[in-house]
């Protein structure tokens, strides 16, 4: 999620708000306003005082303005969605999105920005062990597990024997390409670009691997999941992009197998506490697995990694718990296909083809300035740019370095990543 292409803002995510004055789904009224403004006066410094009383009164009157019958959200979104869609809206209806798209925006600034937090005292999937969070056992793979279960490490290994190097129309050619291509978001094109620079400059990459990004700025999970094109900033739809990509780089969607995937939602907190916010996440991911499948028929496996650690974050796009919490999206879609979910069936002997073969790829998450204890990551401050949630210069390599370690010594990744060995 980039400032040049920065996600969606909440000011015009017009769902209802899941949480505010910390209870969830009451409707504003001037009355509640002006309590939760004495709250934050009380607890805040003058500057802040003067801004909170400002932007809750702001409030307040666009509350008023609305009448005695609150916004109904669902009716905002639907409305807002007609016009992402183009299709024409009555004076009445563009009257009443204005209404809503205003009151959104007041709530977004006056909603009091997250702590920094230079660690948050979460512990890492990978180091959970037998211990639980909010019901929830550790480990990438569940029940304290770093790696899959031997059934899946031998799917892993079947379908990465089937890749190997294709011509334009996907045939077996020793002249033919292995692509690896990116999907995600600001983030995910801000990282994946350096990692790019880094592989396509390693002599040990093997000459038959193109590498594509098609992640894009502001295309978090629900944009590819259901994408629209034109809509306000009249922009394509993040599938044609990625067309429009892959041509250019002279290779053919026949000739990609291999793909990494980094989602998120905008501004998960409006779509309710963990795990609704998480489940959202997962059903999306499973969406774009499904258009990824039909758009790919050779594709073989998908890497996935949660985000990067997010306490310094400024705003409400996606702060902590939201960034930690996204990993268990990724581990119950990973989970359910170990079950033999037929929506995420990768086997044909088993039916339709649904999904390619899912895998974690780089664990990127550690607990801000406590190193992690497997490797000694941490995030500090100058890893993140400055809204605390996009990566800095710094960030952006480190995610490309653990990228690039992680396909250069996977037991499987490094059998299409590496040139082969004489």
């Amino acid at each position: 999620m980039s400032a040049q292409h920065s996600e969606r803002g909440p000011g015009l995510c017009l769902c209802r708000p899941a949480e505010y004055d910390g209870q969830v789904g009451h409707e504003l009224s001037p009355g509640r306003i002006w309590n939760f403004v004495r709250f934050r006066m009380a607890r805040s410094g003058f500057r802040t005082r003067v801004v909170a009383a400002l932007c809750f009164l702001a409030v307040a009157v666009l509350t008023c303005r609305a009448g005695s019958e609150p916004i109904d959200w669902q009716r905002a979104q639907d409305l807002y969605q007609r016009e992402q869609r183009r299709e024409t809206l009555t004076d009445e209806e563009k009257a009443y999105l204005e209404q809503a798209k205003q009151l959104r925006r007041a709530q977004a600034q006056a909603t009091k920005p997250p702590p920094a937090w230079e660690t948050t005292g979460l512990v890492p999937l990978t180091e959970m062990g037998e211990g639980l969070y909010k019901e929830q056992t550790g480990g990438l793979y569940g029940r304290g597990r770093n790696v899959p279960p031997e059934s899946h490490l031998t799917a892993a290994q079947e379908q990465t024997a089937l890749i190997q190097p294709l011509d334009a129309e996907g045939n077996p050619s020793d002249a033919g390409q292995i692509v690896l291509i990116s999907l995600g978001m600001s983030n995910t094109t801000q990282e994946f670009s350096v990692f790019k620079k880094l592989a396509d400059a390693d002599p040990n990459k093997s000459p038959h691997l193109v590498i594509v990004d098609c992640a894009q700025g502001g295309q978090a999970a629900h944009e590819w999941a259901y994408p629209v094109s034109g809509g306000r900033q009249n922009r394509p739809s993040p599938w044609d992009v990625m067309d429009q990509r892959i041509r250019l780089a002279g290779v053919t969607a026949a000739q990609v197998q291999v793909v990494w995937i980094k989602q998120a939602q905008i501004t998960p907190a409006h779509l309710g506490e963990f795990p609704a916010h998480a489940e959202s996440l997962r059903n999306d991911i499973a969406e774009i697995l499904h258009r990824l499948t039909a758009r790919f028929p050779n594709l073989r496996l998908a890497y996935l990694s949660s985000r990067i650690y997010a306490g310094y974050a400024t705003t409400g796009l996606n702060p902590e718990p939201y960034a930690y919490e996204s990993a268990f999206s990724v581990r119950w879609l990973i989970e359910s296909q170990i079950a033999n979910d037929p929506n995420l069936n990768y086997d044909p002997a088993q039916g339709e083809v649904k999904a390619p073969l899912l895998l974690w790829g780089p664990y990127l998450w550690a607990d801000g300035i406590k190193p992690r204890q497997s490797d000694g990551l941490v995030w500090t401050r100058e890893d993140l740019g400055p809204d605390g949630t996009h990566p800095s210069t710094s960030g952006r390599q480190k995610v490309a370095d653990m990228l690039l370690t992680f396909l250069k010594t996977d037991p499987n990744a490094r059998q299409w990543f590496l040139k082969p060995q004489p």
